[in-house]
């Protein structure tokens, strides 16, 4: 399948397309931007076209998949765009600023019979089935508590991130991982008890902020995030005997090896965890929700049950 990009973001260029190299089911169509003069660093290294303009790339019918690195309030409208173009939709996450606009998008993706992935990339990662083995195991005992922490120090001031016209805040950008794997942890009835969100006077989004979600057999995820923070990227999984816990689970790049400390009584070891290209595993799970229904419909309901819980934290705030 040949797949396109809309804009010229540093995740397509840096991490998108070294990791589309490696995939069997995708080829590299080209790139779309309002300035086609910063496609041209995507063509020199990668090939491809320089389309001018996204309404030009979505309409090369040749294209059957499209990639939308965009800042999330431009997701909606560009999502949309793809999907009446009658191409596949790979956004990158949020996969809106709303649970009602992500369901709009599911909904017609439904109707046209497209794919729709949502790239927290870190979800496919294989540390995270070896940390949910040894729990699992029953080596930490019964679980009592997960804490998730994901933030990093304040970035530029034209950041996005910081801009709310264009869907900025911590809670749509290193919240929502901690949520994502909140909710795996968890599983479908976990439901958000607390939130708060916090401001600074130099912003209109919020900087940082903290949420609680417990589900029906009682374990709660304390989940932490900012982006005007010292760095934090630490998942702790504490039980009744011992803990695990690890301080990469969202952001281990292709071929790092993590690792992980396990606590059991006054024995402390550290286990090493495999190494692994998430991004690749992305798109190589947009690909089988392409071609498999089932797995489609799948993904459809990952993505709405993410944004309803990212609506949940703010209708929580207190």
């Amino acid at each position: 399948m040949r797949i396109g990009i809309l804009g010229t973001s540093e995740i397509a260029f840096r991490r998108f397309l070294p990791a589309l190299a490696k995939s069997g089911d995708f080829t590299y169509a080209g790139v779309a931007s309002r300035t086609p003069e910063k496609g041209k660093p995507f063509q020199e290294q990668y090939g491809g076209e320089i389309y001018d303009g996204y309404d030009a790339l979505l309409a090369d019918e040749s294209i059957e998949a499209v990639y939308v690195p965009l800042p999330p309030a431009l997701h909606y409208v560009w999502g949309r765009k793809t999907l009446e173009a009658g191409k596949h939709l790979f956004l990158e996450k949020p996969s809106a600023t709303s649970a009602k606009d992500t369901k709009a998008l599911l909904d017609l993706a439904a109707e046209k019979g497209m794919a729709v992935h949502e790239n927290y990339m870190f979800q496919y990662h294989a540390q995270l089935k070896t940390l949910t083995d040894i729990v699992d195991s029953g080596r930490i005992g019964d679980i009592r508590l997960c804490r998730i922490a994901f933030g990093f120090p304040r970035r530029v001031a034209n950041d996005f991130r910081y801009d709310k016209a264009l869907g900025g805040g911590a809670l749509l950008d290193c919240g929502g991982y901690t949520l994502k794997l909140a909710g795996m942890l968890l599983g479908d009835t976990a439901n958000v008890v607390y939130s708060k969100l916090n401001y600074i006077d130099e912003f209109d989004v919020e900087l940082y902020g903290s949420a609680a979600l417990v589900n029906e057999a009682g374990v709660t995820a304390q989940v932490s995030f900012g982006m005007d923070n010292s760095y934090k990227c630490d998942l702790e999984i504490w039980g009744s005997r011992g803990y695990v816990t690890t301080g990469r689970v969202f952001t281990a790049p292709a071929g790092f090896v993590p690792t992980a400390e396990v606590r059991v009584g006054n024995e402390t070891e550290t286990v090493t965890l495999p190494a692994d290209d998430s991004f690749a595993r992305s798109i190589a799970r947009f690909a089988e929700c392409i071609q498999d229904k089932e797995e489609r419909k799948k993904n459809y309901r990952a993505i709405l049950r993410q944004a309803e819980l990212v609506d949940a934290v703010r209708g929580a705030d207190t």
